[in-house]
């Protein structure tokens, strides 16, 4: 029998020939990584079992782009933390200040996730590197921990679930809309603990950054990994970025999967999800009487240049709503560069948004965007769980950016050809 494209990823990490769906193994990692809120509990660990030293300086990765620049006191304590253990470990890859960007963009775009890697983080995003065709997931701090100090892990191998997508897609309709489609189908439960694999024409069509849109959200079915197979669309971002030789991983014609979704993106429109659940979804035309406060344009699931430039396309020459804050989060630097080389920063400061440098933020609630008691947001974020960016009595619908900009000329939740 043969395997998925996981299941061997995980053999070779294993120094196995072969694993099964449930088979537990230890396996060493190729990457570990921690942010500026998950770190220092696995530093505190990390001094708890005695430990001298990190199994490799290259292969622990700290991105402090959460709470940074630092919001209060406690976040500068914590990145002070960092910064010493990073410097006394000889930590290559420490990022913060203006080489910070959000982490589950910034790793791939600096070569740090190659394909066939395994990658395990402290942060439950970590799942977006399937886009590559490597093996990544989120795990707990002191998981984390352990995976710092001895280059490896152990795992329970997933069970796998394929979502073959063929059609063509609608205008305006990205990688985000068809996770959303994904998750409103099978629930936020649908995926527990399998790895999600996506292949089909559909999905050879789509950019980078809608792949790392849907790996990122794969977690938010539930699911233990999100994967794609490699083509040349992964190996041409690959190339003059990746700083390891890789191995390209494929899924065997005779793969065994516990369940086969066929998709047709054609008959996906542009979706939102509802609070309070990734999971309650409808489509665009539904909502359009739902007025909102804030859009929020960022983070690791549509931060990505893709996304400003529709952003900047749907904004052009219009105004963001005189009662509606719109901030729009470049991801990287470079990506931040890139906007502002392209003139979209020009197009959002006329149409009255906020630019903000990178950070994870508004997302959950810290900085740059919270929300007050009664509000209601629309973000190209990835999680609308009660209190999830703000008060506990605010609401937040999940988008992809051409619905959130629409949404922020309009003043309510809307279709961008009514922008």
């Amino acid at each position: 029998m043969g395997m998925t494209i996981t299941e061997k990823i995980l053999a070779v990490h294993a120094g196995k020939d072969f694993v099964e769906p449930g088979e537990i193994i230890d396996a060493r990692i190729d990457l570990a990584l921690a942010n500026d809120i998950t770190a220092p509990l696995s530093l505190e660990e990390f001094d708890k079992v005695g430990a001298k030293k990190v199994f490799d300086p290259e292969k622990v990765v700290f991105v402090l782009d959460h709470f940074t620049p630092n919001k209060d006191i406690l976040s500068a304590g914590n990145c002070k933390k960092i910064r010493e253990f990073s410097k006394k470990h000889g930590i290559r890859y420490c990022f913060e200040g203006g080489e910070c960007g959000i982490e589950h963009a910034l790793l791939p775009e600096q070569g740090l996730v190659v394909p066939g890697d395994l990658v395990i983080g402290a942060d439950s995003h970590t799942c977006t590197y399937g886009a590559l065709g490597a093996f990544s997931t989120g795990m707990g701090s002191t998981d984390v921990t352990y995976g710092m100090v001895t280059g490896r892990i152990w795992l329970k191998v997933p069970e796998s679930i394929k979502f073959n997508c063929s059609g063509k897609w609608q205008k305006w309709v990205t990688g985000k809309d068809l996770i959303l489609n994904i998750i409103g189908m099978i629930g936020v439960d649908g995926a527990l603990y399998a790895a999600m694999e996506f292949e089909g024409g559909a999905i050879s069509a789509l950019s980078m950054d809608s792949r790392f849109s849907i790996a990122n959200m794969a977690i938010e079915a539930g699911g233990k990994n999100g994967i794609f197979k490699v083509d040349e669309k992964t190996l041409a971002y690959v190339k003059g970025r990746g700083k390891r030789p890789y191995t390209v991983y494929e899924s065997d014609k005779d793969a065994s999967y516990m369940k086969v979704y066929e998709i047709d993106v054609s008959k996906i429109g542009l979706k939102v999800a509802c609070p309070s659940l990734p999971s309650n979804v409808k489509d665009v035309g539904e909502l359009e009487h739902i007025e909102i406060d804030q859009s929020v344009i960022g983070s690791c699931t549509n931060g990505r240049i893709e996304d400003l430039e529709i952003t900047a396309e749907i904004l052009k020459g219009k105004k963001v709503a005189k009662h509606v804050r719109c901030i729009i989060i470049p991801a990287t630097p470079t990506i931040y560069g890139e906007a502002l080389k392209r003139g979209f920063f020009g197009i959002f400061l006329e149409a009255g948004c906020i630019i903000s440098p990178p950070t994870c933020g508004p997302c959950l609630g810290g900085h740059m965007g919270v929300l007050a008691k009664g509000e209601r947001a629309i973000a190209t974020t990835n999680r609308n769980f009660i209190g999830r960016m703000g008060h506990s009595e605010s609401e937040v619908y999940l988008s992809g950016a051409a619905v959130a900009a629409a949404s922020a000329i309009k003043g309510r939740i809307a279709h961008p050809e009514e922008a």
